[in-house]
């Protein structure tokens, strides 16, 4: 069963919140920007991540120096899973806050 446009847009809407929540209560020294539904992450070293929404495609895009990632929403368990490699988008998040800021921060329940 495919997501309505109404609950595509809450449950983006609440992983982008989720995800400045976990930077907000961090030592990370990030800059946050949501804009337009479009949440960028600056890390201090200048590389960012961008957690992006693709309505037609009812996708969560995340942009990071190691590539692009598009996750589809898993009713089942709860979580944005990405297309391609399976990886629940906390486990990536985690990953590409290691590569581009060298801190560990837990993202769990994404």
């Amino acid at each position: 069963m495919s997501l309505s446009e109404a609950r595509f847009h809450d449950l983006v809407d609440a992983a982008q919140e989720a995800v400045e929540d976990i930077f907000d209560s961090s030592d990370l020294d990030v800059d946050l920007e949501n804009s337009a539904g479009v949440l960028t992450i600056r890390f201090e070293n200048g590389t960012q991540v961008i957690l992006s929404r693709q309505e037609p495609l009812r996708q969560l895009w995340v942009a990071a120096r190691s590539g692009g990632f598009h996750f589809d929403y898993d009713q089942a368990s709860g979580l944005w899973i990405c297309d391609t490699s399976e990886e629940p988008l906390g486990e990536l998040l985690g990953r590409v806050t290691r590569e581009q800021a060298g801190e560990d921060l837990e993202f769990e329940e994404l």
